[in-house]
């Protein structure tokens, strides 16, 4: 059964690639959802999938791709959001 959770990541995240690479990673483990830049700086996402895939990704997301300084990331439970069939980036 699917889980989503709701993720705010805060350091060095925008500029640096890390919605390209929160994608890949996320189409890699088989998670839906979507991630976006927020206007504080930070990166905000929806990830959906089986406990172990959102385990999986949840650690990727606390250190991010090598060119992030991921300083803080938070998780909080969500709603499966509509629609949700693949992982995207939203602008």
């Amino acid at each position: 059964m699917k889980q989503c959770l709701n993720a705010r990541i805060q350091g060095r995240v925008q500029g640096v690639g890390f919605r390209y690479y929160t994608e890949m990673k996320a189409k890699e483990l088989g998670i839906t959802g979507w991630v976006c830049n927020k206007a504080d700086s930070s990166v905000e996402a929806c990830i959906c999938g089986t406990p172990e895939q959102l385990k999986a990704m949840q650690q990727w997301l606390k250190q991010g791709p090598a060119s992030a300084d991921v300083r803080q990331a938070d998780f909080s439970a969500s709603y499966l959001p509509k629609n949700c069939n693949d992982f995207r980036i939203r602008y």
